[in-house]
C-alpha cells in the first residue's frame, strides 16, 4: 500500500470512528464546570440548566464547582481537559476579563477553549447594606467623595465581573474606593448583608431575593435600560453617570477540538433547553433572560467581550489583587 493510500485509509478511520462516537454519544455522564464557588449567578445558572439537558441527553450532568484564581483554576481543567464533550463549563464575563487582567494566564482562551452556546443575558444590580446612608447613586457618589479610600464594595474575586464594574464606577465618578475580594459571589453578598462592606455590583440571580426581602437596597440596575422586574428601580446612567453600562451573560464552553458534531449536537440541546417555558420563567424571575445563539455567533461575541475588557482595564490600570 502506498504513502497516499495509507494516509487516506487512517483518515477514513478517523472520520468514521469520529462518526460513530457523535452517534453513541452521550453514554456516560457530563461534568459541567463552575469555576466559582456555590450560591453566585453562574452556580445558578449552571444547575437549572444542567438538570434540563439531563432530562434531554438522558445521562447525569454532575455540576462541579473548582473556585480561585479569578476562575482561572477551573477555566484551567477544562481547557486541558480531553475534547470529546463529556466536560463542559458554564462561563461569565470573568472568562472575557482574566486575559486582560491577568499577567500570564496558564491556557490561550480563544485557542483552548471553544465555544458552543450564549445561555442568557442580563444586568447587574447596583446595591448598598440597608444602614449605608444613600438612596440612590448621587448620594453613593457623595459619600464615597466625602470619604475617600473608606467606602467598601465587595466582589467575587479579584477579575469579577463586580470587581470590573466597581473600577469602572471608580474610574468614571472620580471615587476612591475600596475593593474588598471574597471567594464566591455567594460570600461576598453575605458579607453585604451583614454589613462588612458598603455596596456591591451583583448579578440580579445572586441579588433578587435579598432585594424583595429588605435584605439589601438596591438603588440602580448597570444596563442600557430599567429591568422590568424592577421597573422603579432606574440604571446608573441615567443616575448621574451617563454612559456607564455593564451587561451579565452566562456562556457554555468545551475544551478547544470537540468533534463538530458533538458541538452542534450540544448546542442544539442546549438552545432547547434556556428556551422551554419553565427554564425561561426561572431565567426570569432572576433578572435574565435566554439567548440560544450558534457556536460561531457565540464566539464572535466572546472576542468582542475581550476586546471591550482590554480597553477597560487598560484605562483604569487595574490589576489582578
Amino acid at each position: 500500500m502506498s504513502h497516499t493510500q495509507c494516509f487516506a485509509a487512517l483518515l477514513c478511520t478517523m472520520l468514521l470512528s469520529g462518526a460513530v462516537n457523535a452517534q453513541t454519544y452521550p453514554n456516560r455522564p457530563l461534568r459541567m464546570m463552575v469555576a466559582v464557588g456555590a450560591g453566585g449567578g453562574t452556580d445558578v445558572t449552571a444547575r437549572i440548566v444542567s438538570q434540563k439537558l439531563a432530562e434531554q441527553l438522558g445521562v447525569p450532568v454532575v455540576v462541579e464547582n473548582r473556585p480561585g484564581a479569578g476562575t482561572v483554576i477551573g477555566t484551567e481543567i477544562v481547557a486541558k481537559s480531553a475534547p470529546d464533550g463529556y466536560t463542559l463549563m458554564t462561563a461569565s464575563p470573568e472568562i472575557s476579563i482574566n486575559p486582560s487582567l491577568q499577567a500570564k494566564l496558564p491556557y490561550d482562551t480563544l485557542k483552548e477553549i471553544t465555544t458552543i452556546t450564549q445561555l442568557t443575558t442580563g444586568q447587574y444590580f447596583l446595591s448598598t447594606h440597608p444602614s449605608v446612608p444613600v438612596k440612590n447613586v448621587k448620594d453613593l457618589i457623595a459619600l464615597a467623595k466625602a470619604r475617600p479610600g473608606r467606602v467598601t464594595y465587595g466582589s467575587s474575586g479579584s477579575g469579577s465581573a463586580n470587581h470590573m464594574g466597581g473600577v469602572l464606577f471608580q474610574s468614571m465618578t472620580g471615587t476612591s474606593l475600596v475593593h474588598v475580594p471574597y471567594k464566591s459571589a455567594g460570600q461576598s453578598a453575605t458579607a453585604l448583608m451583614s454589613g462588612e462592606t458598603d455596596f456591591m455590583i451583583s448579578s440580579t440571580t445572586a441579588a433578587m431575593t435579598p432585594i424583595k426581602t429588605g435584605r439589601l437596597r438596591a438603588i440602580a440596575v448597570t444596563g442600557s435600560r430599567r429591568l422590568a422586574l424592577t421597573p422603579e428601580i432606574p440604571t446608573v446612567a441615567e443616575s448621574g453617570v451617563p454612559g456607564f453600562e455593564l451587561t451579565g451573560w452566562y456562556m457554555m464552553l468545551a475544551p478547544a477540538g470537540v468533534p463538530r458534531e458533538i458541538i452542534a449536537r450540544l448546542n442544539s440541546e442546549l438552545v432547547k433547553a434556556v428556551h422551554t417555558p419553565q427554564v425561561k420563567e426561572r431565567f426570569a424571575a432572576l433578572g435574565t433572560e435566554p439567548v440560544g445563539n450558534s457556536a460561531e455567533a457565540c464566539g464572535e461575541f466572546l472576542r468582542a467581550e475581550i476586546a471591550k475588557w482590554t480597553k477597560v482595564v487598560r484605562a483604569s490600570g487595574a490589576k489582578a489583587d
